[in-house]
């Protein structure tokens, strides 16, 4: 039989989360943000659940190829824009809406011979630092656009940096980027797309036409050491295994490499078919919370390769073959990546290509 480990992907999930966002939007129309495969998710998985949002955002070409194959016939916006005179011919051929950002992809766009007009998001850099023209140059940048036939200037884009943050008033909180923006655009008429998923959940003073939802879709936190629970959101992924072996251990028995985990009683350790290279972090730290049976038990000695172990202490009944979730509904991601040191993007998004995965509509 398969090895015991499973990811499974909720529709009813991402439906649920899709209405939290569009709830939050109101008027506004919402791009579904889709980039890293649906942030490991799979983009042809999520698109049935995701049908009622306006457009998709993605960064990748191939998987806007992927998408239109899949039978997606709304927008799709390359949040990073193109980079090469070639991108341009498929952006043309999928009906692909794009971010601009550099002077580099204007010219571009000017030497394209394109079939019909191209809806360009032109990006305006407010404090961030990343992409995007500083406000000096936003006007020279519009009009360098505008100037070109088959090019039309649809939206004025940015990103927060600090959007799930208390503003300080710093450069980059989100009242100066707002006012940054407002300079920027002070003599533009057409839509403006603000808001990722912290600024939609957490910043109801921020307009716009569009927003772009990300983590939220996905039943993760948009605000760092809040549940996402209370912002009504549900998982979209859960990773299942179960129990392949019980170890009964005396006192002073140790578990695992480096022999770290040391038993202070009698006790019981299960192994979870489970490690790193399934996409669990293997700096999870002994405590890290584990579901068998229904029951939270904690993580026990190192995560290796193919294995986690867990203290069977507070799931006296569980055995060989008892049913483990690693996170889903009983135990957040987000806890297990908080206390591994990172973020439950990174989790998803590292899930790895050997779990097999499972839709449930």
């Amino acid at each position: 039989m398969p090895r015991p480990i499973q990811a499974l992907i909720h529709h009813d999930a991402l439906r649920n989360n899709l209405a939290q966002a569009r709830m939050h939007a109101g008027a506004r129309r919402v791009w579904a943000v889709v980039k890293a495969d649906a942030y490991g998710h799979g983009v042809e998985r999520v698109l049935p659940a995701l049908d009622a949002a306006d457009g998709l955002a993605l960064l990748d070409l191939a998987e806007a190829e992927r998408a239109r194959a899949a039978g997606w016939r709304k927008p799709i916006l390359l949040l990073e824009g193109f980079f090469e005179a070639r991108d341009l011919e498929l952006i043309d051929r999928l009906s692909l809406d794009t971010v601009v950002h550099d002077d580099s992809q204007i010219a571009l766009l000017a030497a394209h011979r394109a079939s019909g007009p191209i809806a360009v998001h032109l990006k305006v850099n407010t404090g961030m630092n990343r992409l995007g023209f500083p406000l000096p140059r936003f006007a020279g940048a519009l009009a360098k656009l505008q100037a070109i036939p088959h090019v039309q200037v649809s939206t004025a884009t940015m990103h927060f940096a600090n959007a799930d943050a208390t503003d300080d008033g710093g450069p980059a909180g989100v009242a100066a980027q707002m006012r940054a923006f407002d300079r920027a655009l002070v003599s533009w008429a057409g839509l403006r797309s603000m808001a990722n998923s912290a600024a939609l959940f957490m910043q109801p003073q921020v307009g716009g036409d569009w927003v772009r939802p990300g983590i939220a879709l996905y039943g993760g936190t948009p605000c760092a050491g809040r549940p996402a629970v209370g912002f009504g959101l549900r998982p979209a992924m859960t990773l299942r295994s179960t129990l392949i072996a019980v170890q009964k251990l005396e006192r002073g028995d140790c578990v695992g490499y480096g022999s770290r985990w040391r038993a202070t009683q009698p006790c019981r350790v299960g192994v979870v078919a489970c490690g790193y290279a399934d996409g669990y972090p293997r700096v999870a730290p002994e405590g890290t919370p584990v579901a068998v049976d229904g029951h939270i038990v904690p993580l026990a000695g190192r995560v290796s390769m193919d294995m986690i172990t867990v203290d069977l202490s507070g799931a006296p009944d569980a055995i060989v073959g008892s049913t483990v979730e690693l996170w889903g509904e009983q135990v957040s991601i987000d806890t297990v990546a908080e206390l591994s040191g990172t973020v439950g993007y990174e989790l998803m998004c590292a899930l790895a290509p050997r779990v097999p995965v499972e839709v449930i509509d």
